[in-house]
């Protein structure tokens, strides 16, 4: 959604409704909650190595044929 799109959105809000916007979104910004938002959308770029640690080592026999394709070999 842009900008104009929300704005034209909120235009046609009845006034108590505007007023409960305005209320929730003074809530979020006192409690941080808009920049922590922010912040977790922003993109990581991955590094060498960035993934080290996050997948379990490879099995022995990680080159060894699979059993399900015997027929085949």
């Amino acid at each position: 959604m842009n900008t104009k799109e929300l704005i034209n959105k909120i235009n046609h809000l009845p006034s108590d409704l505007k007023t409960d916007l305005n209320d929730y979104l003074t809530f979020l910004n006192a409690h941080g909650i808009i920049d922590k938002i922010k912040q977790s959308q922003k993109k990581i770029q991955p590094g060498f190595g960035g993934g080290k640690g996050i997948f379990g080592a490879m099995s022995e026999n990680f080159n060894e044929p699979l059993e399900d394709f015997k027929d085949y070999m």
